[in-house]
């Protein structure tokens, strides 16, 4: 796990001036990767690395080097192969020879071996980067899912490359402006994003399951190239309930067990509900019978006990359910309590790491919540992204909101234009805008012929969740995460349960009218029966009143400032409105950000727009 990013130019001479650069883009990363850097520069390539040690700590260093075949490589990576003995076994019957077990080696000779074809054999989570010297070609990939990020921007003659909006940022080819159009991404649709849409001007995010070329001919101008070399496609199930229920038991069971591999120390995420409750089971079978204690950690609130109070979306509280799997396994449990305060305060950091507005406390309790972690732990598993591929969230259920047009956790575009001044959205009508993404992405959805309008329907639900609400969460953790060096693994992220749950008929997803229930029914036995059939439970939040006095205090002092950038864009009226109003049943995104929340937002977008000296173009 670690930061990569770099640049490619037709011209040599912009690569050797550009060092100075180059060390401050590797300095923002130090986060990413504390543990080790690196950088190769040569003619007309620059390739910056920061590595976060997990396996193989004294040989995994990079960049990475191999001579093979008349060509040269050069690769940084980061991410996590989860199938590298396989590989290597595979690449050794070829006659490669390894002088580490890093997976790092094993993706270079893959490359070597394969070209963009090894993309196809990967099981991990990566974004990495192959310079052919010799071909003067840069290959770029992010893996299946998305799970790690990878931005980009071309500039002139040049193609610019990081993990994280920050790093690119410190190019002096990339200011930090932003058009109508990625100001309407953050407005319209944060914390959310356009998939493929980086924000700031003339900056892309490579898609999930994409891979670029970028090649710089010795008459011409560079040329880039994009394909996506993976989807999801629907086909027809070819499994019974029974046959279904057990292929599900083994994919996940093999999922979280290879995602356990490391050389530093691994932890779970214990919520006491379904998904990190399984994950942490399983993993704890695992240490157990190696003579292991694993550690497991859950994160609460100061006085949450006391305000909290039964929703439709948070029917009760984790720590009863916590408690039970605490009984339950072998492992050594660690509760982490934040007080309110602290959680507002972090609300900055939280933008520090995202680089943009994000889920405000959903966002910055995450942070840290992981901060505490990396004192045990250098590697954790999380239960992201069962909601989405098993259908546990309530807008998959609940047939009013399913059928309801448009993205499902964000029916509140109105509401968010009402903030501010039209002038900001440059002639963009925000709702054609918000549509445009929806409507796109339902054409783009794989259906096959004869389904009925209820499986049609759920396909609709799978695309919409897998290629938007997901991917915010899959910003999220890795931004929260990395922040403070601590790379977490979603083994529900795994590629083989997504392509196979993807045609999976509604009826085995909703087994017993209980969300989840084919999730439930596969993993009889692992759980004790009230966790595995407990009533879905989102991440926890803060109930306690002190936290909304924290952030409206901070809004309030922010808009007392006369040259605040959030006030040239938002109606100070509807400001004040939004601090004294009571609760709103409209929510920014998602059931997680209520008034709260909302208020939160606001005091990050301002800060994103000071801190990043954001100008508006």
């Amino acid at each position: 796990m670690c930061g990569i990013a770099g640049q490619i130019s037709a011209d040599p001479n912009k690569i050797a001036a550009n060092y100075p650069a180059y060390c401050r883009m590797q300095k923002s990363l130090a986060r990413r990767g504390p543990d080790q850097r690196g950088i190769y520069l040569h003619g007309h390539a620059a390739l910056i690395h920061a590595r976060l040690a997990v396996v193989d700590l004294e040989n995994g260093c990079q960049p990475m080097v191999l001579d093979q075949g008349g060509e040269k490589y050069i690769l940084v990576y980061n991410g996590e192969l989860y199938n590298t003995p396989e590989l290597h076994a595979q690449l050794a019957a070829l006659g490669h020879r390894f002088v580490s077990h890093s997976d790092t080696e094993v993706l270079l000779h893959a490359f070597a071996q394969w070209g963009p074809d090894c993309l196809e054999k990967l099981n991990g989570i990566f974004a990495f980067a192959v310079w052919q010297q010799r071909a003067q070609k840069l290959f770029l990939a992010r893996d299946r899912i998305g799970v790690k990020p990878l931005f980009y921007a071309l500039r002139g003659d040049s193609l610019i490359f990081a993990s994280e909006l920050k790093t690119l940022l410190c190019h002096p080819e990339i200011p930090p402006q932003v058009d109508a159009h990625g100001l309407a991404d953050v407005l319209l649709l944060g914390p959310g994003r356009t998939p493929g849409c980086g924000v700031f001007r003339n900056v892309q995010e490579l898609k999930p399951g994409c891979c670029a070329e970028y090649t710089v001919p010795q008459v011409g101008a560079p040329r880039l190239t994009v394909r996506r070399y993976w989807q999801l496609t629907d086909h027809e199930h070819p499994d019974d309930f029974t046959h279904t229920a057990a292929k599900v038991r083994d994919l996940v069971m093999d999922a979280v067990t290879r995602q356990l591999v490391s050389d530093v120390p691994v932890a779970t995420f214990l919520s006491g509900g379904l998904d990190s409750s399984l994950i942490s089971a399983i993993a704890d079978s695992h240490f157990t019978a190696r003579g292991k204690t694993l550690q497991t950690f859950s994160v609460g609130y100061q006085d949450n006990k006391k305000y909290f109070h039964a929703t439709h979306f948070q029917p009760s509280p984790d720590a009863p359910y916590i408690r039970t799997m605490n009984r339950f396994l072998n492992a050594q449990h660690t509760w982490v309590t934040l007080d309110s305060e602290a959680l507002a305060a972090a609300l900055l950091e939280a933008v520090d790491a995202r680089d943009l507005p994000g889920m405000a406390d959903v966002d910055s309790s995450l942070l840290l919540f992981c901060r505490e972690i990396r004192k045990t732990a250098t590697v954790a598993l999380s239960g992201e992204c069962a909601d989405e591929i098993f259908g546990g969230y309530p807008w998959y259920r609940d047939k009013t909101v399913r059928e309801r047009y448009g993205f499902p956790w964000a029916q509140s575009t109105a509401y968010r234009v009402s903030f501010f001044k039209p002038e900001v959205f440059g002639g963009i009508d925000p709702a054609a805008y918000i549509d445009e993404g929806y409507r796109a992405t339902l054409e783009q959805t794989s259906i096959r012929p004869g389904l009925d309008p209820l499986e049609q329907r759920m396909r609709q639900m799978f695309a919409l969740n897998f290629n938007w609400f997901m991917q915010t969460l899959l910003d999220r953790k890795d931004r929260m995460s990395m922040y403070s060096g601590l790379e977490v693994r979603v083994p529900f992220c795994d590629y083989r349960i997504a392509e196979y749950l993807y045609s999976v008929p509604w009826e085995y997803k909703d087994y017993e009218g209980h969300e989840k229930g084919l999730l439930r029914q596969a993993m009889q036995g692992v759980l004790p029966t009230e966790v595995l059939w407990r009533k879905k439970s989102p991440y926890p939040k803060t109930w306690n009143p002190a936290y909304l006095n924290a952030v409206s205090a901070m809004l309030r002092s922010a808009m007392q400032d006369p040259d605040a950038p959030l006030l040239r864009i938002a109606k100070r009226a509807a400001l004040e409105q939004l601090l004294t109003a009571a609760e709103t049943a409209t929510p920014w995104y998602g059931q997680l950000m209520t008034t709260p929340q909302t208020i939160a937002w606001f005091v990050q977008l301002n800060y994103w727009l000071q801190k990043y000296r954001v100008e508006l173009v």
